[in-house]
């Protein structure tokens, strides 16, 4: 597949390039894509809930009535889970929820997902640029010009550039990149995928 390069102003430069076919033209592997972004996700969780039990609760211990005949169930104290205030059973406590995922899997979920890009015709490639200062004004104007300010969008630089992740900063819907943040639930989220030719270089690499 091939798609034309872009300069800022949304025009074609006369140039095309080559998608990569064992990137952007592998069969999609949904159960290997939907493991990325579950760990992405998962990565992600705090984990801190936290529920106080019966034992850590502050209270009195003493027994609140006696043990038979009151035709109610028997309360050791007024700590127990069956009274409002009381702890809680089984409560949620701090926990890890990140899980490891082997980097060959890892690798194909990115290329899965970069596939299902190119066949929908959501990927666009842009001459590499940058700007002199950050710019929110700047951004917004290539995005009008590359008609994609009404979608959602990210794009994937080569290196990291500060004065253009900035002037994407503030502007909702749009996000900005490189190529080693880039991930599948990222990728996926995007409805349209602009990537610069230095980019591409270096996931073809």
């Amino acid at each position: 597949m091939k798609l034309p390069v872009l300069n800022i102003k949304g025009k074609e430069t006369g140039r095309q390039i080559s998608l990569d076919k064992s990137i952007f033209g592998i069969p999609e592997n949904q159960h290997v894509v939907y493991l990325g972004v579950k760990q992405y996700r998962a990565n992600n969780r705090q984990g801190t809930n936290k529920t106080k039990e019966r034992g850590e609760i502050v209270g009195s211990t003493r027994k609140i009535k006696k043990q038979k005949g009151t035709g109610t169930a028997r309360a050791g104290s007024i700590k127990n889970p069956l009274f409002r205030g009381g702890g809680r059973v089984f409560g949620p406590k701090p926990r890890d929820y990140s899980f490891k995922l082997n980097k060959k899997v890892k690798n194909l979920a990115r290329c899965s997902a970069l596939s299902h890009k190119a066949i929908s015709k959501n990927i666009l490639i842009i001459e590499d640029f940058s700007f002199d200062m950050p710019k929110t004004k700047k951004y917004a104007e290539l995005l009008v010009n590359l008609g994609v300010n009404q979608e959602k969008t990210m794009l994937v630089l080569g290196e990291n550039n500060p004065s253009v992740i900035l002037s994407a900063r503030n502007l909702s819907n749009t996000s900005v990149v490189s190529v080693n943040e880039m991930n599948v639930y990222n990728i996926l989220d995007a409805s349209k995928l602009i990537i610069s030719e230095s980019a591409l270089k270096v996931i073809k690499n």
